[in-house]
């Protein structure tokens, strides 16, 4: 037990290092100014659009940062050289639209492509607060995007709203975070 509550707190403590980290960013002016932008196609991610359980809730609107992830390509799929896994200087901004227009921020991820990731001689994904970053790969044989229209890659999502549980703010999407006022949405992420 007591192991599970020091696990708690180291998580609960990296998680408010990434949120420090951002604050900055609160307004999405001050990330465009410093180079970020809205990833293809800037529509809100949630998980009923992506074919999963609606109560897992959304992700938001990823605001990308090229020069961190090392884009190369953006058509037909976003790749990249990028291995950034700083979390005091995250690669991508979770925004939440917000019902007047403008935009919250709720999280911060980083991504890794395999490839670049591979190359740099690493076999395992990369790891925060002791969890395994999640691995993203189109599935050819279902109809919704699983890599979000980026090449195969390992991500991790840090979201900022407390919950009962910190490892929770760690999956990718947060029960949290909603899409409900997004005008940018086209039904989510089709390939």
């Amino acid at each position: 037990m007591a192991q599970n509550v020091a696990t708690a707190q180291n998580v609960a403590t990296k998680i408010e290092m990434v949120r420090q980290a951002t604050l900055k960013y609160t307004d999405v002016k001050a990330a465009l100014a410093d180079g970020f932008v809205p990833a293809p196609p800037g529509a809100c991610i949630d998980a009923g659009h992506e074919g999963l359980p609606p109560q897992w809730g959304g992700m938001g609107i990823h605001y990308i940062n090229p020069k961190l992830l090392k884009i190369t390509q953006g058509q037909p799929r976003v790749d990249g050289k990028g291995t950034h896994t700083d979390f005091g200087n995250p690669a991508i901004l979770l925004y939440e639209p917000q019902a007047d227009g403008s935009l919250k921020l709720v999280g911060a991820e980083n991504l890794v492509f395999m490839h670049a990731w591979q190359k740099t001689g690493h076999h395992a994904p990369p790891m925060f607060a002791g969890r395994i970053w999640d691995t993203m790969a189109d599935n050819s044989s279902t109809k919704q995007d699983e890599a979000h229209a980026f090449e195969p890659h390992h991500d991790q999502h840090v979201y900022f709203q407390k919950m009962d549980n910190p490892r929770d703010q760690l999956k990718p999407f947060n029960p949290n975070v909603t899409c409900k006022h997004d005008k940018m949405r086209a039904g989510g992420m089709k390939k």
